[in-house]
């Protein structure tokens, strides 16, 4: 059966690994790198500050971030020693020549489960459970699984490390944020999550108004960095 799943496992990995491209290796490298989301991490703040005030961000913010920490920590010293597979792009696996390597990158020797995986879920978790708006549900679930699929297309995660490092990222992420839910009963002053996400109005020179939440603020701001990935991608693959 274990057989059968990871032979499973391989044929997923090439089927989505296959058909790159010279613009798609600069976008997927972009989109899979972690200062280019600073932008979105800082409007993420900004939102919780505007819905939730200081004390409330101060919280989930350190319980996300114990949250991406404890998944990262989890799967990279505590269960890749364990299980030691080698990543599709390792030069001792036997599938690495049939992996397209991107600028020579093949990252370290073991990938189960994704780190990746582990910390974009755990992050999207915790701030989904917080904000618990569809939209924005729908909008960071997209994100994570777009940084997902950029490792299997740069060849250094399978579809099961992936997984994996998904289940663990969502657990780490439910049992932080109740942990902050817990610290905000207890805090005086703290606002309760989704209790405080009123609608925003806003006009330009007695225009038409525009109604929004903060938290649509982290929408439009992942979305612009994703536009610029494509449009950085496009002029240097011109």
């Amino acid at each position: 059966m274990i057989e059968y799943l990871m032979n499973l496992d391989t044929e997923v990995f090439l089927f989505l690994h296959s058909g790159q491209n010279a613009f798609w290796d600069i976008a997927m490298k972009m989109a899979s790198g972690r200062l280019i989301w600073a932008g979105m991490y800082l409007v993420m703040i900004y939102a919780m500050l505007r819905t939730f005030g200081w004390r409330t961000t101060v919280v989930m913010t350190l319980m996300a971030i114990v949250a991406v920490g404890a998944a990262d920590q989890i799967c990279a010293s505590v269960l890749r020693p364990i299980f030691e597979r080698l990543r599709p792009s390792n030069l001792d696996n036997p599938l690495s020549a049939m992996v397209r390597v991107v600028d020579g990158y093949r990252s370290g020797a073991y990938g189960f489960p994704s780190c990746h995986a582990a910390n974009t879920f755990a992050l999207a978790t915790v701030m989904s459970m917080l904000f618990f708006r569809r939209r924005f549900t729908f909008f960071i679930i997209f994100w994570a699984l777009l940084n997902c699929y950029s490792r299997i297309y740069l060849g250094v995660h399978y579809p099961g490390d992936l997984m994996a490092g998904i289940i663990i990222g969502i657990l780490c992420g439910m049992i932080f944020f109740l942990v902050g839910r817990l610290w905000i009963n207890y805090w005086p002053g703290c606002k309760i999550p989704g209790a405080h996400d009123h609608v925003r109005k806003v006009e330009f020179n007695g225009g038409w108004p525009i109604y929004y939440r903060p938290v649509d603020l982290v929408i439009i701001a992942g979305v612009l960095t994703m536009i610029s990935i494509l449009i950085c991608a496009a002029s240097i693959f011109v």
